[in-house]
């Protein structure tokens, strides 16, 4: 089906009758949930007819259902219109998540995972006044460490985050920021030029993720991805760093991926949406 509001594909129909009881799932609830996932889609309502249909339902049993929903304020009817849209409650209930989302506390177990699994020091940051700020990180245990903690700031056109955040931006944000970026050398492999940092982050964006390769500091490689807010906008990003040393280029691409993956499932927990474009990537 598609969503007016965002044009894409998704499949809103409830599972079968068996496959619900097989996953101890409540048929009525998990029914009334889909309705609600639907509408959410659609910010100009959807008839009664359409509604059942994106969710396979009969009007009959839709219709009690919306009923339902309609008593507790989640849902409303627009008999102007004959539409059925999401009501306040569903709002309210919305607003107490977005309250309640920290993104730091949200991060912070897969950052633990991470960071265990792979044995280097995993960092979450965001973009502040086109400079990467680091809101938290896991250190590894070994000896040589990453070099900048929470609270620190890094140059975008250099950072494995800031590549990554940049790559993520909607053009007019990403030229916006270029235009302000000074491209200081920090080592002989900082990207210098507008031109072949452009080229890095069609790079990025090809493969899905960022690499600072000795970028801010010799003997320093770090992989990168971003995580993105309820619109599909990157709202954060996350790294895993170390020396070359146990960073060889050859892990690289598999530690590319593995972040990735982290930074999605992040996503998915702060109710973000990972761009299709993204999702494709293997």
């Amino acid at each position: 089906m598609t969503s007016l509001n965002e044009g894409k594909t998704i499949d809103f129909k409830v599972a079968s009758k068996a496959s619900l009881r097989a996953a101890g799932q409540v048929q009525s609830v998990t029914r009334a949930m889909a309705l609600l996932n639907a509408l959410s889609y659609f910010s100009q309502g959807l008839t009664l007819s359409e509604l059942a249909k994106k969710v396979g339902l009969a009007n009959s049993t839709a219709h009690r259902l919306l009923t339902t929903l309609q008593n507790e304020r989640f849902v409303r009817f627009d008999s102007e219109r004959s539409a059925w849209l999401i009501g306040v409650q569903a709002f309210r209930v919305g607003s107490a998540f977005v309250r309640s989302r920290d993104i730091v506390t949200i991060a912070r177990p897969f950052m633990r995972l991470l960071m265990q699994k792979e044995g280097e020091t995993v960092s979450l940051a965001v973009e502040d006044r086109s400079e990467v700020v680091y809101l938290s990180q896991v250190e590894t245990q070994q000896m040589m460490r990453a070099i900048c903690g929470p609270g620190g700031r890094a140059n975008m056109h250099c950072s494995g985050i800031g590549k990554a955040l940049l790559a993520s931006y909607p053009q007019e944000q990403l030229q916006k920021i270029m235009s302000g970026l000074s491209f200081d050398r920090q080592t002989s492999r900082t990207l210098t030029t507008p031109d072949e940092f452009s080229r890095e982050l069609k790079k990025i964006r090809d493969q899905g993720f960022a690499v600072d390769d000795e970028e801010v500091a010799v003997g320093l490689r770090c992989v990168a991805a971003p995580i993105y807010d309820e619109n599909g906008f990157p709202l954060a990003g996350l790294s895993l760093s170390g020396p070359t040393a146990r960073i060889p280029r050859e892990r690289v691409a598999g530690l590319g991926k593995i972040v990735r993956s982290v930074a999605n499932d992040i996503t998915a927990e702060l109710g973000g949406v990972v761009p299709p474009s993204e999702k494709l990537i293997t």
